[in-house]
């Protein structure tokens, strides 16, 4: 079976065409993404048979975008598959399922209408994901169509744990609660995690740490999320690239009263300003980061409070989970920076928690990098949420037939 993959955003739609013959390794033959949607210099990446091609053209909508991606998928030059009507099914990275949606599940209107319900939760995101499925529920027409939820694996948390101690009408009337993100990460690296260690996925207290630009943590018990970092919106949690994470709320009056800011203005603070950047004042990559440590103060504070924050997720997780089998770090920070790897591992040594510095060069690879024989793996898990996607595509497409 040929599954597409689509993750749209509000100006990029990113693509790979999954072979799915074994559904539980799939394998790319193509991917690739087209950018600047609705703006001029709109260019189309494409990547085949270790090969690529950059191209460009003007590209006005996300439909636009499909056909484009649909023609180059079958061009006789640099495309892999002859004609549209090889590929069975489509599967769609939707950001916000709300409390509606606890697992992936086949589009039909419905689903399209619910996903609309919970735009504003999701203002950024859902919308351009609705704009995604309706493109290619277009130029796709008969096509299977399955919409997987960034926010569904976390839907078996606790009630104790999602609840916000606000007024409980504000949850009965707008649903104010933690959801949490990057879902589909954290269900691929425990699974991954658990086969690493040959063991079964329902009998580990594993906490998942995706760590790029955007950054949440998971404690996952017997196969189930019963926390996580991020809340009500991505913005809770750890320090990320451009995002404060947890602070105090009355900062946030503080400053509009103070400085006179609006409530766009203050959202662009806490969400495009903060974190990384807004520490160190260098950039949101924390490679430059790195480089800058050495010689700036600022710069080596950012990294001394990534590290601390992640210490306060992994013992406060390790309490709720009474115990740990392992630590797996994934994403772009979490699959290469040896320095934040360790540094968040110092000082855990009385949780069971190890690292061998040798082990702990890998690079995007799978790798246990804990010391021999201590009580806690700790493991780098490069994570891969579009093979996830693919494999839920797959899993309910067969169903059906």
């Amino acid at each position: 079976m040929l599954i597409l993959v689509v993750n749209c955003g509000s100006s990029t739609v990113k693509y790979q065409l999954f072979d799915m013959q074994d559904p539980e390794q799939g394998r790319v033959i193509a991917k690739g993404i087209v950018e600047r949607i609705g703006l001029p210099g709109s260019r189309l990446e494409h990547y085949y048979d270790e090969k690529s091609v950059i191209r460009e053209r003007e590209v006005n909508n996300h439909k636009v975008a499909l056909e484009w991606i649909l023609e180059v998928l079958t061009d006789p030059q640099i495309g892999v598959i002859q004609n549209v009507k090889e590929i069975e099914a489509v599967g769609h990275r939707v950001v916000h399922g709300g409390e509606k949606f606890r697992e992936s599940v086949l589009i039909d209107e419905k689903v399209i209408e619910t996903v609309r319900e919970y735009v504003q939760l999701a203002p950024l995101h859902n919308p351009p994901n609705i704009l995604g499925i309706e493109a290619c529920r277009s130029v796709l027409p008969d096509v299977p169509q399955v919409a997987v939820f960034d926010t569904a694996f976390h839907a078996t948390m606790p009630p104790h744990a999602y609840t916000y101690a606000i007024p409980y009408e504000y949850y009965e009337k707008y649903r104010i609660r933690r959801y949490g993100f990057h879902g589909t990460s954290h269900r691929y690296v425990a699974e991954r995690a658990a086969k690493i260690l040959r063991r079964d996925l329902s009998s580990l207290k594993l906490i998942t740490c995706h760590m790029g630009s955007g950054v949440s943590f998971a404690a996952i018990k017997n196969g189930e999320s019963i926390d996580t970092s991020m809340g009500f919106t991505p913005l809770e949690g750890l320090i990320m690239g451009t995002r404060c994470g947890d602070i105090d709320p009355a900062i946030v009056l503080f400053l509009m009263e103070k400085e006179g800011l609006s409530i766009k203005e203050m959202d662009e603070i806490l969400n495009k300003k903060s974190g990384v950047l807004g520490v160190s004042g260098i950039s949101s990559d924390t490679r430059d980061i790195e480089d800058a440590a050495p010689s700036n103060p600022r710069a080596q504070l950012t990294l001394d409070l990534i590290a601390y924050r992640a210490k306060k997720y992994i013992g406060a997780y390790y309490a709720v989970l009474g115990g740990l089998d392992a630590l797996v770090f994934t994403a772009g920070i979490g699959e290469n920076s040896s320095y934040i790897r360790k540094s968040i591992c110092e000082g855990l040594e009385h949780l069971g928690i190890t690292i061998d510095e040798a082990k702990n060069t890998v690079r995007r690879k799978e790798a246990v990098i804990s010391q021999d024989g201590a009580p806690v793996k700790v493991m780098v898990v490069p994570t891969n949420e579009e093979l996830m996607i693919a494999r839920d595509t797959w899993r309910l497409v067969a169903q059906k037939r």
